[in-house]
């Protein structure tokens, strides 16, 4: 119930502030909207403001905007406020409103998130690996790592993030250790590891865990601001590169991406732990909302702002019939490629042998 409950909060927020930015951006450029609909299917209540019918639907994930005269197919009187009516400029404004506005919702949630308080583990050591240098350099379980070669650490990232960049030589370890400060050289042992990208790297290693101790990193709202707009830049660099190496073939596609049946385990993971990871979580799912929309792909966004543009450039539309093709090639590949991220998740997150080990406890004997 807890998963069920979080995957429709989250999901159902993430594609209603899309399609409001649709609509909010529609009505700034004069374009009638006939419908703004909060959920899906059935209607269970609506009521006319204006020109535009608000609706509640019964099924809760996201909404729709409705727009006059936005089909080519569609009749249409060719007044000023339907959509097709627009320049090219004020169509591109309202298409892609939709995947800035998950920008910049994911923006909002990562700096929220740093004015709450994030749980960080801190530099604090749990464990020791053997034939590692740490136990032989004089490391204990229980020092706290205070700076190495005099940069100051406090959490564990930033900790492993230097240690991880020294591939020769040695580091100086200032390490508290109950009442007093000691210093401590290691040399790190270097080996080749694979970073997110599959890439092969040399990192240096000394052999340390975390132990379970949790610092909150928790700043004043300017501050955060700077720190959720830096974390919402380095993670959409780190998705596009991904995203480029997943078609040059260097990064598996099944093992890089997940649809709803993934977002449905880990939204109820994140609920669990806490309403922070699950804020995180969101705005995570919000910018990589936004990076799959801005794909020059037919029936998504960036496939219309695409037709905009060649229409811009062309100084006419392109063809009815070749945008139909269009659309209907690229709904039958995200059908294609949503059946097969459908049936990795399955795989990915064992569910196939849990249903198979359902089916045998309460199956017919």
């Amino acid at each position: 119930m807890v998963s069920l409950l979080a995957f429709i909060f989250v999901f159902g927020i993430l594609i209603f502030v899309h399609e409001f930015g649709h609509f909010i951006m529609a009505k700034k450029n004069g374009v009638r909207v006939e419908k703004f609909s909060f959920g899906f299917g059935k209607k269970l209540y609506s009521k006319k403001i204006g020109a535009t019918e608000y609706l509640i639907s019964a099924i809760p994930l996201g909404g729709y905007i409705k727009m006059a005269g936005d089909e080519p197919n569609e009749e249409r009187k060719g007044s000023s406020d339907e959509f097709l009516s627009k320049s090219c400029g004020q169509r591109s404004q309202i298409v892609a409103a939709g995947p800035i506005l998950n920008f910049v919702l994911a923006f909002f949630l990562f700096s929220l998130i740093f004015v709450i308080g994030s749980p960080t583990l801190t530099c604090r050591v749990g464990q020791l690996i053997d034939d590692y240098p740490a136990r032989e350099a004089g490391i204990k379980e229980g020092d706290l790592v205070l700076a190495v070669d005099g940069e100051k650490v406090e959490y564990w990232p930033d900790l492993a993030g230097i240690i991880h960049e020294k591939s020769e030589g040695e580091v100086v370890l200032d390490i508290q250790r109950a009442d007093q400060v000691i210093q401590l050289k290691v040399s790190p042992k270097v080996e080749e590891r694979q970073d997110i990208f599959g890439q092969k790297i040399k990192i240096g290693l000394i052999g340390i865990y975390p132990s379970e101790d949790l610092a909150v990193i928790k700043y004043g709202w300017g501050r955060s601001f700077y720190e959720g707009g830096r974390k919402l830049f380095v993670l959409s660099g780190l998705t596009y590169k991904a995203l480029w190496f997943i078609i040059i073939r260097r990064l598996s596609f099944q093992e890089s991406i997940t649809g709803p049946i993934g977002i449905f385990y880990l939204t109820g993971q994140a609920a669990k732990l806490g309403f922070v990871y699950l804020l995180n979580l969101m705005a995570i799912l919000s910018m990589s909302l936004a990076i799959f929309n801005f794909l020059p792909l037919p029936v998504l966004d960036g496939g219309h702002l695409f037709f905009l543009l060649l229409e811009k450039l062309r100084k006419k539309p392109v063809s009815t019939r070749i945008q139909e093709l269009a659309h209907q090639a690229g709904a039958f590949a995200i059908i294609a490629l949503m059946l097969f991220v459908f049936y990795s998740d399955l795989l990915k997150f064992g569910l196939f042998d849990k249903v198979a080990e359902l089916w045998r406890n309460v199956g017919p004997k």
